[in-house]
């Protein structure tokens, strides 16, 4: 029990039946676990389908899957407070460029990972599809070419988009 003890460290969340779900936008839910594996460099992907936001301006809402990939160092975000911090969104009136950025941002803050990128693939609202991307690679280190070189290159082999 103990050695659960340990690995349950900080996280409040996971496994807990009386989650509430935030009604605005709150970085605060968010959790991190130590990583078992800092000696090595990894991804760690998630696909989030059922993002949504607001329009700032006309208050309707934005729906997005949202990729996000990161190289950890010492924490890692535990998936069900990623999922109520995503979920912290649905009120949240902010552009679509904005939300990719505060989403990468609050990351950064919480676990200061390698490497770490977020896309957003909103469905269309007027005709237009909006697919911000954001990245950030550690000052200093080869993560901040890494960064620098898949931001040039990350959409050069766009998907097929036939469902949108």
């Amino acid at each position: 029990m103990e050695q659960r003890n340990k690995e349950q460290e900080g996280m409040t969340l996971l496994g807990n039946q009386q989650t509430k779900y935030p009604q605005n936008y709150d970085p605060n839910v968010l959790e991190t676990f130590e990583n078992k594996h800092p000696e090595r460099d990894y991804f760690v992907k998630f696909n989030c389908p059922e993002f949504t936001s607001l329009c700032p301006i006309t208050g309707q809402p934005d729906f997005a899957t949202i990729y996000i990939s990161y190289v950890p160092r010492m924490r890692m975000v535990e998936s069900k407070s990623l999922k109520l911090y995503l979920f912290s969104f649905r009120n949240h009136g902010d552009f679509h460029e904005d939300c990719v950025n505060i989403i990468m941002n609050d990351l950064i803050k919480l676990m200061e990972p390698a490497y770490i990128e977020v896309w957003g693939k909103f469905l269309p609202r007027g005709g237009i599809s909006i697919d911000p991307y954001c990245n950030y690679g550690m000052p200093g280190t080869k993560w901040e070419q890494v960064a620098w070189d898949r931001l040039t290159h990350h959409d050069l082999y766009p998907e097929e988009v036939n469902n949108r």
